[in-house]
């Protein structure tokens, strides 16, 4: 059931027939060295707290792994496969029986990324395209970094300008998409004084953005059922694109809400998932229509789960945008995974940099990313700031 739902998210019989015929990988390819280290990243300002955390500040970090071969290629990705698992790679080649058509990396469990980009660097071509290359050429994009910025200190006194300069800052980087964080009445405001500011910062945001850019909303759990219809009621007219986690996902609560929308004559879809930690959670919600866009994490689940999530979800008409805060690295998975999808939502970015990476050809413009068609994901790194990172451990072969 798997292998048939995945081939149904990604074309098919075609894309089999297509996969079928690539290029081999080399026999007598070996790994000679793994190397785990800390790609720290810094983000373009302060994300502040949620309806649940407190101030997610301006730094994250990957983990990531180097894959030294003997042909002198190397994979690079994010990766959290434990250093026993890294460590049964030396001296064996990893790709040894492998069926490029199951679209299973062998090995890391979910923590494939390095593999799948020494399979693209090997064989001289993007992972989305040993992906299928089903999905847009271009794929959607949104900004998910506009948190609680009126609950900083620094910008209490002129919040509504900061919203404004926050939103001018994702337009500057090519965004027509946003997702506003709301729920402040959860646990740092009032109930009624949270639920009033959250409106408000929308409708502000929804003024100073205009009508064509997408507004989502995040609520992080934030709301009830009820507190969920009170926002629309007072928000809904505002054109939402989407709404994210109002409360703790049960069946029955969603398809409540999805109703209440239908009768208001409103387009908002129901977005939620990315707290789960397997995919067969999701299966009553897709049966039964409750959301309609589904979230799972990306560097959780990998490739392989993303596009699972995206065959269980498909012959029910759903979408899927992975979860993606925190992660730079993810970033670019989504993208690659977005063009094998052909029910791939928008891809979540947080505006995170690093010194250490390398990553040319994509561009975001007009609410939507380019991708390098360059081998693998197109990532490198400099040699001069990566001796700074944070080693975790560096096994030879």
């Amino acid at each position: 059931m798997r292998r048939r739902e995945f081939f149904a998210a990604v074309g098919g019989a075609a894309l089999l027939a297509r996969v079928a015929r690539a290029e081999s990988l080399p026999p007598d390819l070996k790994v000679t060295r793994v190397i785990s280290f800390d790609l720290r990243t810094r983000r373009s300002k302060i994300a502040g707290k949620n309806s649940q955390l407190g101030v997610h500040g301006d730094a994250s970090m990957d983990r990531m792994v180097r894959l030294f071969t003997n042909l002198g290629v190397e994979g690079l990705g994010n990766c959290r496969a434990s250093k026993e698992s890294l460590a049964a790679l030396l001296g064996k080649n990893p790709f040894q029986g492998l069926d490029l058509s199951s679209r299973q990396m062998p090995g890391l469990g979910s923590q494939t990324m390095p593999l799948w980009d020494l399979a693209g660097k090997l064989l001289k071509k993007p992972v989305y395209a040993l992906l299928g290359s089903q999905g847009s050429s271009q794929v959607p994009v949104y900004d998910g970094s506009i948190y609680f910025a009126d609950l900083l200190p620094q910008y209490s006194a002129r919040w509504k300008d900061r919203f404004k300069e926050e939103i001018d800052a994702g337009l500057h980087a090519g965004h027509r998409a946003f997702k506003i964080k709301i729920g402040r009445g959860s646990k740092w405001m009032d109930r009624a004084a949270g639920d009033a500011r959250d409106v408000e910062v929308v409708e502000v945001i929804r003024r100073h953005a205009g009508n064509d850019v997408l507004l989502g909303m995040d609520a992080n759990y934030g709301y009830d059922l009820e507190g969920a219809k009170r926002f629309l009621e007072r928000a809904g007219g505002l054109g939402l694109a989407w709404i994210e986690e109002p409360f703790p996902e049960q069946v029955q609560q969603c398809l409540e809400l999805k109703r209440f929308v239908a009768q208001h004559g409103w387009k908002t879809l129901l977005a939620d998932g990315e707290t789960q930690g397997t995919l067969d959670v999701f299966r009553p919600f897709i049966e039964a229509k409750a959301i309609d866009v589904l979230q799972a994490d990306m560097n959780a689940f990998g490739i392989e789960g993303i596009l699972r999530e995206a065959a269980m979800a498909k012959p029910q008409g759903l979408l899927v945008a992975p979860h993606n805060w925190g992660s730079l690295i993810g970033f670019y998975l989504q993208l690659h995974v977005g063009r094998a999808a052909t029910n791939f939502y928008r891809a979540e970015h947080d505006p995170l940099t690093s010194e250490i990476l390398i990553a040319e050809g994509y561009k975001i413009d007009g609410g939507r990313c380019s991708i390098p068609d360059a081998p693998g994901f197109g990532l490198a790194v400099r040699e001069e700031p990566f001796r700074r990172a944070k080693i975790n451990f560096d096994l030879r072969g």
